[in-house]
């Protein structure tokens, strides 16, 4: 399959951009190329202007099933044991999660199935997410002696060192209920009902300035990793800059006039 029959695109009349897995017959695994497709595909998404949001899903009953592990036993051969092949794609992976998060468009998760290990990253490093209530998540790795580091990453950084602590070192299934409790996804919904929930939330936030979006997007993940004096100078800056934008000035005009706003995107 090529890389353009792994993942799907569609752009809406909108500017949403509904990106799907579809590499079913592999549980929709992080193989080398739908690494490779994620990653051009968030450069290129996060570049053009058309596109203002984008929806992460998948075809199959597995959102993403994670690294495709028969490829990694497959590096095993190489002289060196391996070593150089995982670095490789372990450097693929954590770049298209950094991608992800770079991504001036916020990214919406839509989950259904199973998303485990690097699938449960996946999700975890998405801005928002909702899953169908049948959706289970996991970070399996103690059960093959694998330890899930790069998924605890992503995953200790939504959700509270405890409960990340339980999937790490437990490697239970969590359903989506209990998914919602801990805050690795924004809500569970019926999985019939699933898709219209993602999508009145994409509409709503593909609606706001995009320009206005980027800004709170790259500022939300810069402050949170810098003491509370630090984040607030760096806060206050960057609402400075913000005051002074085309969108700032009519958006704040338009609720003062009681009209809806123009947004220029800049």
């Amino acid at each position: 399959m090529t890389q353009s029959d792994i993942l799907l695109r569609d752009l809406d009349d909108a500017g949403i951009l509904r990106l799907t897995l579809n590499d079913v017959g592999r549980r929709n695994a992080l193989s080398e190329a739908m690494l490779a497709a994620l990653g051009v595909t968030f450069a290129e998404a996060g570049a053009d202007p058309a596109v203002r949001v984008i929806v992460l899903a998948a075809n199959g009953p597995a959102f993403c099933a994670g690294h495709d592990l028969k490829e990694m036993t497959a590096g095993r051969a190489a002289e060196d044991g391996g070593r150089a092949y995982f670095s490789h794609v372990m450097a693929q992976c954590s770049g298209v999660m950094q991608g992800i998060v770079n991504c001036p468009k916020p990214v919406i998760a839509e989950v259904t199935g199973i998303a485990t290990a690097a699938g449960c990253q996946l999700v975890a490093s998405c801005d928002l997410a909702i899953a169908a209530d049948t959706a289970k998540f996991s970070t399996p790795g103690v059960h093959i002696g694998l330890f899930c580091s790069t998924p605890m990453v992503a995953l200790s950084r939504n959700v509270a060192n405890k409960h990340a602590m339980e999937m790490l070192l437990t490697g239970d299934m969590t359903p989506a209920d209990r998914a919602a409790e801990i805050g690795l996804v924004n809500r569970a919904v019926a999985a019939d009902s699933l898709r219209d929930a993602v999508m009145e939330m994409a509409s709503k936030i593909a609606s706001k300035s995009s320009m206005t979006l980027a800004t709170g997007k790259r500022a939300f993940y810069a402050q949170r990793e810098m003491p509370l004096t630090d984040a607030y100078a760096y806060a206050s800056q960057v609402m400075v800059d913000n005051m002074l934008a085309r969108d700032a000035e009519e958006g704040i005009g338009a609720f003062i006039e009681k009209r809806a706003p123009q947004w220029q995107d800049a």
